[in-house]
């Protein structure tokens, strides 16, 4: 075990497993979630189950191959909000099919590996301000934070897509608010795995009071039909229409990378703060094999037809249990897997309850995922917020990241607002170069996307 530097991480096998299981945890939702995004109830002609299992399939292999490469405590999934791009802008939108737009995810998957594999990719993480990766970091627990609080119910969306109080005479609202509190005083009596204890004690409270149900079948084999989409992907004619080149299909593939790139880069920094594996200069140590195992997630992704598979957020609550090496992404992968073969049961805690046609929400685990954004927002106190010119981009990044549910959009307003500041001050000199370059294609990206949203209706 001296290969995961225990003794060094001041880490044990016992606490990285249930690291593990804690992620897989919160987590568990996505082998639900993204197959839904995916398939749009039928609208897409992509079948649920096969993405389903892509979707097992895919994060565990990537993050068993992160913690055994990288030896650090990230975990891998589809990305939820990259999917949604894909589905109504690529298939809904452009009117692609699904073969092409996994061809798109494919194209900016290999760019964010050529640019991995480059020392740009080093030189641009030393140009972020020491303020702008703390506040990463605090962006990533808030958007944790409000996450958990949509999922429990204690917040809603109103029609304009405004915020709400929550429905507190719902049973599953009142679930995930027991939840936290016995997550809150398990963590804050210091009771060792008191996040995992948390979701296992809200669960048994859901099924005691019947509002979650207890499975009706435990372990199930899937069908040949299952893989179906595997493997199928059509990359010329993701780009190319009738002999011409789709420059709107094009743009995507630069504004999806820029999501993709970015929200991993922001998520690998923010958690890795919180597991110490940033050193005083800003500096991590090893980075280049994980965002490489990050963008070959998002390539894998693509070959199996569940989208990009990166770096979730949700690892920091792994982190909070006290994981701190790659045993635990690997114990988290090694759950996906298995969890092939378990669809029915996985669904009693990951699947969430059905509250109105098409809304789901997920009681067992927001109160882990609330307690993980609060453990998360420590950095925020490393930010020298008396000094504007860092303060209000810090402040935008980490704002912007719950209220779009969008890490890299978070990244990209922290980053274009700092260099628009320097610049007007007539600070251009402490402006790293490629702090410009990054806030000039992140505004083209933003505009990139919302150019063919609108050319498309969406």
């Amino acid at each position: 075990m001296d290969y995961f530097k225990l003794k060094k991480r001041k880490g044990n096998i016992k606490t990285e497993i249930i690291s593990g299981i804690t992620t897989f945890m919160t987590m568990a939702y996505i082998i639900f979630v993204n197959p839904a995004i995916l398939s749009q109830g039928g609208q897409t002609g992509i079948p649920f189950e096969s993405v389903a299992i892509a979707t097992c399939l895919g994060a565990g292999v990537m993050s068993i191959a992160m913690g055994l490469i990288t030896n650090t405590p990230f975990a891998l999934a589809s990305s939820l909000g990259i999917n949604s791009v894909v589905i109504l802008t690529l298939i809904l939108g452009l009117g692609l099919n699904f073969q092409q737009a996994m061809g798109i995810i494919i194209m900016e998957g290999i760019l964010a590996v050529v640019l991995v594999l480059t020392r740009i990719r080093q030189m641009m993480v030393n140009a972020i301000p020491g303020g702008l990766k703390y506040a990463m970091g605090a962006g990533i627990g808030l958007f944790l934070a409000f996450m958990g609080a949509k999922q429990g119910g204690f917040i809603t969306l109103t029609t304009d897509n405004g915020l709400a109080w929550g429905d507190f005479t719902a049973g599953h609202t009142w679930l995930a608010a027991l939840g936290l509190i016995l997550t809150l005083l398990l963590v804050a009596f210091k009771v060792k795995g008191g996040i995992l204890l948390g979701i296992a004690g809200t669960a048994a409270m859901g099924v005691i009071f019947k509002i979650i149900p207890l499975p009706q079948q435990v372990f199930q084999v899937p069908h040949p039909q299952s893989f179906s989409t595997f493997f199928k992907v059509d990359l010329a004619g993701a780009v190319v229409e009738s002999g011409m080149i789709n420059i709107i299909a094009l743009t995507m593939v630069f504004a999806l990378f820029m999501a993709d790139f970015f929200g991993s880069l922001g998520t690998v920094m923010g958690v890795g703060q919180k597991a110490g594996l940033i050193d005083g200069k800003g500096n991590f140590p090893g980075l280049k094999k994980v965002l490489l195992i990050d963008s070959l997630g998002t390539i894998g992704g693509g070959l199996l037809g569940t989208g990009p598979v990166t770096t979730h957020a949700e690892s920091a609550s792994g982190v909070s249990e006290g994981g701190r090496t790659g045993i635990m992404p690997t114990v988290t992968g090694i759950l996906f897997l298995v969890s092939i073969f378990f669809m029915p049961l996985i669904a009693t805690v990951g699947g969430g309850v059905l509250t109105s046609p098409g809304i789901y929400r997920y009681p067992v685990t927001a109160p882990a995922l609330i307690i993980t954004g609060f453990l998360m927002m420590e950095a925020i106190s490393k930010i020298d917020f008396k000094d504007l010119e860092i303060g209000i981009p810090a402040l935008l990044t980490i704002i912007i990241m719950p209220f779009t549910s969008n890490i890299s959009y978070g990244i990209g307003f922290g980053f274009i607002s700092y260099t628009i500041i320097k610049l007007f001050k007539g600070k251009f000199r402490q402006l790293h170069p490629l702090m410009i370059i990054t806030s000039v294609l992140f505004a083209a990206a933003f505009t990139a996307e919302k150019l063919a949203q609108g050319l498309t209706g969406f």
